[in-house]
């Protein structure tokens, strides 16, 4: 097929991609490079599915019309390059030069970055158009997998809300809501558990189909310091990954830095603000499954609208990196101010895309051999070093179906899984039949470590900025056993008994016993799936109950076709319920009127997140905000509010907050009735809520001011408290949780994820008998994963609490119940909370 009727994005569009104050919608970018598919044999165009509001997720492979017509066979070729267990060295130095260097790359996966997107269509075309020597040796040394919208919902958003605003005031205004139905800036949170259809999608290329020799992810930053950063990452350095990938991004990152400055482009940042210790998004998760996962943070604009920046507001990112904006070996060529624009983003993003191929098709052999060779060595390292591997045992989950669903991500992430044929150990710990084992012994070593060893954090030198806050970028531990409160063997010594591989994990079996002449079923309190099913249940007007003993579910006869095909979906054990339907035994379990309360400025991801968890879990819910709060007689329309996580003065008075002045910065002037606060009269509201006899729930940092708006007797003892004095920071902590309906289905003994979160003590004495300690903190040895600064502070302290207040009552979970939809081990907490048994 002829290159030369192919159609450009300039003579499509009717004008050059990021012109300013001009961003073209998603929809239009769809029908461009479907359009290019039909014109050019370079490129197959994929649609994966819907997006989660129901708009075409796109995928492009591009290479050269040869390796298209051959890509299955080129993936498996791969396969067996990035595994290559039980192949001879004479065929692996034979695949390195049949195989081909897989890249993928994906575009603003955060929304109001908007550069990658409106970049895409001319990366795209100039891969189909290119007749030049180092274009050609691209397709032919390359697959090109883009992603030319990593979330199409929020790019539709903020294209129409610029759009909307263009040519006033409030031009360039940032989204005064979530940039994505449940999480906002948390997208690229999710790339182990894949709660998000978006990152199913790629989690698939990334982690199953393709597994990649690199990864780009393009995004923004802040609008005055450095123009763009390009791989390496900073320090701190995670330890799981192999060494070769650090190395590996230091290759692409100069490469990338070498023609920036070719093309004359100045403020280039190599090395610096990221560290390599960050969070588990696709570009950090990625170099745990041995692929080079790197990002561009580009200088933002004011969406599509130019800005203009003084040389004497640039400035450095005041940490060991970047300390000022002066020359310095990482940043030689600073930039001296002026105009920027959208169109300076899509260029120096455009220039990093191709630089990453160009380096991948110039050293095509060598990444193929290091994709071998971290594969070898992370297999060689699980045999040699601990822990040997993982066990999860059969017999000994407090919930089963979360444990199962554990197995799940781990086979969703690419992991080799064997089930126990006969008992097995490691060392004094045995695990019986049936039992799940994850070896280390296989390529994806460090992904493996990371989401179930123990892990702790070093704080050290390379961890402190200048001021000696702390460089941690996101969470302390990513082990997500311990989040979702799985009981987990770490085999110390090898592990011994017969285990077979798994080729597929097999659905869960679950018991159902026909009731006869029994009028109820029951199932366990102890699942959070048995919430799910409850929910149903109600929904279809069956009558459910809870067990007053240890909070199981029962259920009348009648509905016994859900009950059954429930349990079968969700592999919940049902059997009859011997007892009587007596009020002595069992309480009523009913769908309350719950209310999630919502804000503006940017929107709250606790919110989005927690609104995905009550979907997942089915509880029906509306969302109230400020206006509806204010106007009072809450009581009339709810029984339960929840707040989610946030800060003081994003919930009373926004402009109070002291971070209002730095994001005011970076959001600009927002509409009238954009701004957010309950304000005094939404606080008395919510008062008056909980006297008439609702439930205000509240979380992690909401928490105090639940304690500080109703004036309850409680102290943390925590607030206030330097780094070096209290500092947690995404950890695990051991926590004892209290004989109490609010904790019904829990262990003894559990595990919560920690962000410097409040630890309470009670203060008043004239009332103290109102006041109930849900979880407290053990006395000693807190932390199981992460970092923990003042264990003695926190140490007996209260995690959460329950306080009687008028004829309502208030729920303080100290801690983050349900964070990004991960901490499954909390849920129930949570979900009993809004159930409103007192």
């Amino acid at each position: 097929m002829s290159q030369v009727k192919v159609t450009s994005p300039i003579s499509y569009f009717g004008h050059q991609l990021g012109e300013d104050r001009k961003l073209v919608r998603w929809e239009k970018i769809v029908d461009y490079l479907e359009l290019l598919a039909k014109e050019s044999d370079r490129m197959i165009l994929e649609n994966m599915g819907p997006s989660t509001e129901g708009h075409p997720f796109l995928v492009a492979y591009i290479s050269s019309p040869e390796n298209l017509a051959r890509l299955e066979e080129l993936r498996l070729i791969n396969k067996q390059i990035t595994d290559p267990r039980g192949i001879e060295e004479e065929r692996l130095d034979e695949l390195v030069k049949e195989g081909k260097a897989i890249v993928v790359q994906t575009m603003s996966l955060h929304a109001s970055e908007v550069g990658g997107t409106q970049m895409a269509p001319e990366l795209v075309y100039d891969l189909l158009t290119t007749e030049s020597e180092e274009g050609l040796r691209i397709l032919d040394e390359t697959i090109s997998i883009i992603v030319p919208c990593f979330n199409p919902d929020g790019q539709i958003m903020v294209t129409d809300w610029y759009n909307k605003y263009l040519g006033t005031e409030y031009e360039g205004a940032g989204l005064p809501w979530l940039y994505h139905k449940y999480c906002g800036h948390d997208n690229n949170r999710d790339a182990f558990a894949w709660n998000l259809i978006e990152s199913r999608y790629v989690g698939e290329i990334m982690f199953q189909k393709w597994n990649p020799h690199a990864f780009q992810d393009h995004h923004h930053f802040g609008s005055y310091g450095a123009r763009l950063y390009i791989s390496p990452y900073s320090d701190p350095i995670h330890p799981n990954p192999d060494p070769l990938v650090w190395s590996e991004l230091r290759m692409y990152g100069a490469h990338m830095g070498y023609r920036l400055e070719e093309e004359g482009k100045r403020g280039i940042l190599s090395g610096g603000q990221f560290p390599a210790w960050g969070h588990m998004g696709f570009h950090w998760f990625t170099n745990h499954h041995n692929i080079a996962g790197m990002l561009t943070e580009s200088a933002n604009v004011k969406t599509a609208s130019p800005i203009y920046i003084a040389p004497e507001q640039l400035q450095g990112a005041n940490d060991r990196t970047f300390p000022v904006h002066q020359q310095q070996v990482d940043f030689v060529h600073p930039w001296p101010g002026g105009w920027w624009t959208l169109r300076d983003i899509v260029e120096q993003q455009k220039i990093t895309s191709w630089a990453l191929l160009d380096c991948a098709a110039r050293n095509k052999d060598i990444i193929l051999r290091n994709a071998i060779k971290k594969a070898q060595r992370q297999t060689e390292l699980g045999e040699m070093e601990k822990p040997y591997g993982f066990i999860i045992p059969a017999d000994l989950q407090n919930d089963p179906v979360t444990a199962y669903k554990l197995i799940k991500v781990l086979e969703q992430q690419g992991f080799e899984l064997h089930i126990a044929e006969e008992c097995v150990s490691s060392g004094c710990e045995t695990a019986p039949e049936g039992s799940i084992v994850i070896y280390a012994s296989q390529p994806k070593r460090a992904a493996i470590r990371t989401l179930l060893a123990r892990t702790f954090f070093n704080d050290n030198w390379f961890s402190r900025r200048f001021n000696n806050a702390s460089n941690i970028y996101d969470t302390t531990t990513d082990t997500y056993g311990e989040y979702m409160g799985v009981y987990i063997i770490e085999a110390e010594d090898p592990i011994e008994g017969k285990t077979k591989l798994l080729t597929e994990v097999p659905p869960m079996q679950a018991i159902f016993e026909e009731a006869n002449q029994h009028e109820a079923y029951v199932f366990g309190g102890n699942l959070n799936a048995s919430f799910r099913l409850a929910n149903r249940l109600l929904a279809q007007g069956i009558k459910v109950w809870r067990t007053r003993c240890c909070g199981d579910f029962v259920a009348e006869a009648q509905g016994q076709e859900i009950l059954k095909a429930g349990g079968q979906e969700l592999g919940i054990d049902i059997v009859p319920f011997e007892g009587p339907l007596a009020e002595a035994e069992i309480i009523p379990y009913e769908a309350k009127r719950l209310a999630l309360y919502k804000r503006y400025l940017g929107g709250s991801m606790d919110e989005g997140w927690t609104r995905l968890v009550l979907e997942q879990f089915e509880f029906p819910y509306v969302n109230i905000m400020d206006e509806e709060v204010q106007k009072g007689n809450l009581i009339d329309k709810y029984d339960v509010i929840f707040i989610p996580a946030d800060r003081k003065g994003m919930l009373t008075d926004i402009t109070k907050d002291p971070a209002f002045s730095r994001m005011r910065r970076f959001i600009g002037t927002v509409p009238e009735g954009y701004m957010s606060g309950l304000k005094a009269e939404g606080v008395a509201a919510l008062k008056e809520f909980v006297e008439a006899g609702g439930r205000l729930v509240a979380q992690a940092g909401s928490c105090d001011w639940a304690v500080e708006a109703l004036e309850l007797g409680l102290t943390n003892v925590v607030e206030g408290k330097s780094m070096d004095e209290f500092f947690t920071q995404g950890a695990t902590l051991r926590t004892e949780h209290a004989d109490h309906p609010i904790n019904w289905g829990m262990p003894e003994l559990g595990l919560t994820l920690n962000f410097s979160s409040p630890a309470y003590i009670i203060t008043d004495t004239a009332k103290a008998q109102n006041y109930t300690v849900l979880a407290s903190y053990p006395e000693r040895e807190i932390l199981q994963s992460g970092l923990l600064y003042g264990e003695e502070l926190i140490a007996g302290k209260a995690a959460a609490m329950h306080v009687e207040y008028g004829q309502g009552d208030v729920v303080l979970l100290g801690y983050h119940a349900q964070y990004r939809a991960q901490t499954d081990g909390t849920y129930k907490p949570f979900f009993n909370a809004l159930m409103k048994v007192k």
